[in-house]
């Protein structure tokens, strides 16, 4: 059974993550996309971005416990990534018929969130 501290860990991390979540997504930048998920797409690029960043920090830069590593990467981004509401999204996308616009946003989504991976280990390396 993991540790109490483990699990507070990752509780702590995901109670953040979701409040950094929820704060964009109230942001006024919807009022800009009526027709586009921007506050999720926002997110998943960010996170995709972050846990690149965090993953080679936290295996190949310094050494850090268990606990901060179960903080950041599954209880923070965990919580602050959205990926069932991003197919969610699509569903409602293609619901609505708007075809072009669920087809950009998977390929947008994947693609820089991607980048943001790539990005993310690049700069991560050169500390």
């Amino acid at each position: 059974m993991e540790s109490v501290t483990k699990i507070l860990a990752v509780a702590l991390g995901g109670a953040f993550g979701a409040t950094a979540r929820y704060l964009i997504s109230i942001s006024p930048l919807h009022d800009f996309f009526e027709k586009f998920p921007f506050h999720t797409f926002i997110v998943n690029i960010t996170g995709s971005f972050l846990i690149g960043i965090f993953f080679i920090l936290f295996t190949e830069k310094f050494t850090v416990g268990e606990t901060l590593k179960l903080f950041i990467l599954v209880g923070f981004l965990g919580a602050f990534t959205t990926f069932s509401t991003f197919e969610l999204e699509i569903w409602q996308l293609m619901k609505d018929k708007a075809y072009i616009n669920a087809l950009l946003y998977i390929l947008l989504s994947v693609l820089i969130g991607f980048i943001g991976i790539i990005s993310g280990i690049w700069i991560a390396k050169k500390f």
